[in-house]
């Protein structure tokens, strides 16, 4: 499940409506019929339509979602709910069976579910009160006391590394990376712990790098390193919340380039998958 809310603004995030805390509108421009409905309902005149199409100035949206209730052809959605814990547990065993059959459980992500840590060490805890097996997917920007609080109910941590130096870090995600490192260090000691790596073309993918953050895995007794290559799944996202995909020159990895990153990694010892 992903929960809303992030302190980082990674250059590459392919889920960005996940960055706001609260729902709000993402739109279908395929989809819009021209009818007008939206424009009116908008309390804030935030919204115009015309011959050209229809356009939203979201610097005056108030998120009041209105335009969203109205829309007849769901060309203005709405991303994000307000839930309770026992919504989501509900939820979440619906799948039971499935977990069962697979072998895995509740994996809470986002976003950063640290944003909303009271939210996630509750959900985490209920979960665990039901016999269900937990995973939490964070880039580990957070006050250790709430990371632990969550790892208190958390059989499993996927922890993002997104580059070892911290300047390069801030500037590929807005944040310093020291925070970071030193909650990754205690996290792998407490429960089973999964390094997972975004490898972004010229950014954090060079075998020193690389081989970097192997010896670092190793260092803090991660079970396994998972590379990631860059993609552009998320990119149609930008367009539908008003914003600028902000990578469009980034060329894709090869496979033979992602494998080949792979065995250097692995040549120091280090358990290393791909995509996983």
């Amino acid at each position: 499940m992903f929960l809303k809310g992030c302190p980082l603004r990674c250059r590459w995030c392919c889920n960005p409506e996940s960055w706001n805390p609260h729902p709000e509108i993402v739109t279908n421009d395929m989809k819009c019929i021209r009818c007008g409905k939206c424009q009116q309902s908008c309390p804030v005149e935030a919204i115009v339509v015309d011959q050209r199409g229809r356009s939203i100035n979201r610097s005056k949206c108030n998120l009041c979602l209105k335009c969203a209730e109205v829309c007849p052809a769901g060309a203005i959605a709405v991303s994000g709910a307000y839930m309770t814990v026992q919504e989501v547990v509900r939820e979440v065993e619906r799948d039971r069976l499935f977990y069962q059959n697979s072998g895995g459980g509740v994996t809470v992500s986002g976003g950063e579910p640290l944003a909303q840590w009271e939210f996630a060490s509750k959900l985490l805890e209920e979960c665990k009160r039901k016999g269900l097996h937990t995973a939490v997917e964070t880039s580990g920007y957070a006050p250790w006391e709430a990371l632990e609080k969550v790892l208190d109910y958390t059989d499993l941590a996927l922890f993002d590394i997104k580059h070892l130096d911290a300047e390069q870090h801030r500037k590929g995600t807005g944040k310093s990376n020291r925070l970071i490192l030193d909650n990754a260090r205690r996290t792998a000691s407490k429960v089973r712990t999964w390094l997972r790596v975004p490898l972004i073309p010229g950014y954090n993918d060079s075998e020193e790098h690389l081989k970097r953050i192997a010896k670092f895995g190793l260092e803090i007794g991660a079970e396994k390193i998972s590379l990631l290559p860059y993609h552009v799944w998320g990119k149609a996202k930008y367009a539908k919340l008003g914003r600028r995909y902000p990578m469009e020159e980034t060329p894709l990895p090869s496979d033979e380039f992602v494998k080949q990153r792979q065995r250097i990694m692995e040549s120091l010892g280090a358990k290393v998958t791909i995509g996983r």
